[in-house]
């Protein structure tokens, strides 16, 4: 069975500029790395045969760390936040799959040859190749020297509690005297860089969440500030305040059957949100932003693809981190999945027409879902009047489960919403009394207005 023909979705594949097979692990997996981060970045499978059949390799899971241990020891500058390293099943045979993106400050090199012949490749067709002399020489001349790892942070007086607290939570130990040393968080004269920065108990960069009423950007209703903190709080606040908003309703077919749908589809809004912090280009002295009209929610980020990134390998899902330690980072907290595996979660819901890429901007447009918008509406109550497009926008999707329970089935205590929904309310409970939405008799008995 060829597991990647399954994998990628289609049919005749074959090891390419993109795409290696090794049948065992052998002691040339450091160069076939080297070369995918010098060229377009790639997969390499371990275990599969020439032809991409499972052939499977013994003790997988401990030669999937022995691999990863290789390629962070042995490559330089330090490919952390570039590759991922993973086991997979088919069946019943494992292999090993990483996936490799290209980086921004290539030449990458086998630390023992040093930027030599001998020490940097690159890809050719389905081959890797030494690179000449001239060729190290252009491509190190092209290379990004800017970026976040190299410019100091403007404040030399850091603190990272939450960092430390979020590692430890996931099990890492964050009290080592090389935690941050290890997240690469120093530039080479030993200051702390821009990335330390970003990653800091405080900081002076904004992350906006704001919202409007209609659909153009005249009148604000909320405006939201989850920045000037540790980027990764910053992420999983904007991420809880987009779920709120980003309302779930109930669809009842006509074979009793349910199905959710939301404004915006989750797993894509999640993806967009994510790659337009962890690849905003904050030299570019702005911040992510992320706006929500009455009928669509937009994502903003600031600067240009990366250079080496065509707008063809964008929509391709072809990563080029504009940092490899946020990626890293972000991949450690588990908010970020395998390397190019975003833009194929969104592409394969929205076509590529909600993106729009300028010179200084990538912005992304998700209009809601029309069936799940005419629901919403449809679940309040008509009493409401002239406040049902405004409720219909600041009410969360536990509260909005709530009104229609109470819409359907007439008043019920806290306990009975409770039991019937499977959820806590009170907090649902206090924002729809809060909206005037419903009452309180003298049994503890909710009801709609």
């Amino acid at each position: 069975m060829i597991y990647c023909l399954r994998e990628n979705g289609g049919g005749g594949v074959v090891e390419n500029e993109t795409i290696d097979f090794k049948r065992v692990i052998t002691d040339d997996v450091e160069k076939e790395i080297v070369a995918f981060l010098n060229t377009f970045g790639g997969v390499l499978y371990l275990g599969l045969d020439d032809e991409g059949s499972v052939v499977g390799l013994d003790q997988a899971k401990e030669q999937a760390l022995a691999v990863t241990d290789r390629i962070k020891n042995t490559i330089l500058p330090s490919p952390l936040g570039l590759f991922n390293v993973e086991v997979k099943k088919d069946s019943e045979k494992e292999y090993v799959k990483v996936t490799v993106a290209q980086g921004l400050e290539k030449p990458f090199y086998l630390k023992k040859y040093g930027r030599s012949p001998k020490g940097c490749y690159t890809r050719v067709g389905s081959q890797t190749a030494m690179m000449s002399e001239q060729m190290i020489e252009e491509l190190y001349s092209r290379r990004v020297r800017d970026t976040l790892s190299n410019v100091p942070s403007p404040n030399q007086h850091l603190s990272f509690s939450q960092l430390r607290i979020y590692y430890q939570e996931l099990g890492f130990d964050a009290t080592s005297e090389f935690f941050l040393q290890n997240l690469g968080l120093y530039t080479e004269e030993g200051k702390f860089n821009y990335v330390a920065y970003l990653m800091a108990d405080t900081n002076s960069i904004p992350i906006t969440v704001a919202r409007f009423r209609g659909t153009e950007k005249l009148d604000i209703v909320e405006r939201n500030e989850y920045g000037y903190t540790c980027l990764i709080k910053a992420a999983r606040q904007v991420l809880g305040k987009l779920e709120m908003v980003n309302t779930t309703v109930v669809r009842v077919t006509g074979e009793a059957q349910r199905r959710e749908i939301s404004l915006v589809e989750k797993r894509a809004l999640r993806e967009a949100v994510l790659n337009a912090i962890i690849h905003n280009d904050y030299l570019f002295m702005t911040s992510p932003v992320f706006e929500i009209y009455d009928d669509r929610i937009v994502v903003l980020s600031s600067g240009s693809l990366p250079p080496g990134l065509s707008e063809d390998e964008f929509f391709k899902g072809r990563s080029l981190p504009r940092s490899r330690e946020l990626m890293r980072i972000f991949t450690d907290m588990e908010l970020s999945e395998r390397l190019g595996s975003g833009m194929k979660k969104i592409l394969k819901i929205y076509p590529k027409k909600i993106f729009e890429l300028s010179e200084n901007f990538i912005q992304a447009t998700f209009f809601y879902d029309k069936e799940a918008l005419a629901i919403l509406r449809n679940q309040i109550p008509e009493e409401v009047g002239e406040r049902r497009a405004y409720v219909m926008r600041m009410l969360s999707p536990t509260a909005l489960k709530v009104l229609a329970l109470l819409m359907e089935d007439g008043a019920k205590t806290r306990e009975e919403i409770d039991s019937t929904l499977d959820l806590s309310s009170g907090d649902a409970v206090i924002e729809l009394r809060g909206h005037g939405l419903i009452k309180k008799d003298a049994s503890q008995r909710y009801s709609v207005k």
